[in-house]
């Protein structure tokens, strides 16, 4: 399993939970990622609302790097948000040879639209993947329940993100389920987080947030997994705020930690929470996968 890596922005920075532990699974199961060399941040959701070229220039450009990689390879990355960027970047130019040429035209560099592109969770959901996971596990989540959060940028629109059901994923339920976590099922694993809303609204966005931690609460989870660092960044910074919060209204408090999908399956693969970046995150999560687990039967 070998992929061109695009990192993204976040990787070193407020996604660095998500590097770790993807690193940790990725060499656990064989997984190579070769990173695109002088890639550029893909410009998400900023470049779209700002200016339609920028949008498409900015993560064409390293699509085209990865192009002149020897060998060329299809693109991974863990960011819902480049993943999404990307994946429209690819699937505009396959539409006609006139947007190909426009692609270029902007990057003023050679681009065929000939590699695909993949985030870090179909990646390993994919059947290979699957199998290696199934082969390294050292230990059981041994029941967590976990709601598997997908967010809004992975799995649509379905005419770009179509390893999934747009409405019910499943992909993420599945590994949970590989690693001996129990998934529920919830109403809230495709509703949007508020994005960088948090920021410029954040009365009306910590809404968001608050009816995610309602729903996973009330159908009794006890981890929320996501593959997303902004989603990640949202829940797991606000969790405490929002108690606050609530408590001032004679609310409950939540106690929910926050966990990329790839910090639960290295938990079940052996990693420590240093290891895994778990010992980073903004709300205590450290003690929940430290708790007895199972160990696994070597295969």
């Amino acid at each position: 399993m070998r992929y061109a890596y695009f990192p993204g922005c976040s990787a070193s920075a407020t996604g660095v939970a998500f590097t770790l532990s993807a690193n940790y699974v990725g060499n656990r199961i064989g997984l190579e990622l070769v990173e695109i060399p002088d890639w550029c941040c893909c410009g998400t959701s900023a470049a779209l609302v700002t200016n339609a070229d920028l949008a498409l220039a900015l993560p064409a450009r390293s699509l085209a790097l990865a192009e002149r990689m020897d060998p060329a390879l299809d693109v991974a990355t863990p960011c819902a948000g480049c993943y999404s960027s990307l994946a429209a970047a690819v699937h505009h130019a396959r539409q006609s040879e006139a947007n190909r040429a426009h692609v270029e035209e902007l990057i003023e560099m050679p681009y065929a639209a000939t590699a695909d592109v993949f985030s870090f969770l179909e990646v390993m959901a994919q059947p290979e993947s699957r199998e290696a996971i199934a082969a390294a596990l050292t230990t059981s989540l041994n029941g967590l329940k976990v709601a598997s959060y997908y967010g809004c940028a992975l799995v649509r629109p379905q005419r770009i993100a179509h390893f999934d059901d747009a409405e019910d994923p499943q992909s993420m339920d599945d590994l949970m389920r590989l690693a001996g976590a129990e998934p529920v099922e919830w109403s809230f694993k495709v509703e949007c987080c508020g994005a960088s809303h948090q920021i410029s609204e954040p009365r009306a966005a910590r809404q968001l947030i608050e009816r995610i931690f309602e729903d996973a609460a009330a159908n009794g989870a006890e981890a929320i997994a996501t593959a997303c660092p902004l989603c990640m960044l949202n829940l797991d910074m606000r969790e405490a705020e929002i108690n606050k919060a609530r408590a001032a209204a004679g609310k409950a408090a939540f106690s929910i930690p926050i966990y990329y999908f790839t910090e639960l399956l290295g938990t079940a693969l052996g990693g420590s929470a240093k290891q895994l970046g778990i010992d980073r995150h903004f709300w205590p999560a450290a003690s929940t996968v430290a708790m007895p687990r199972r160990e696994v039967s070597a295969r």
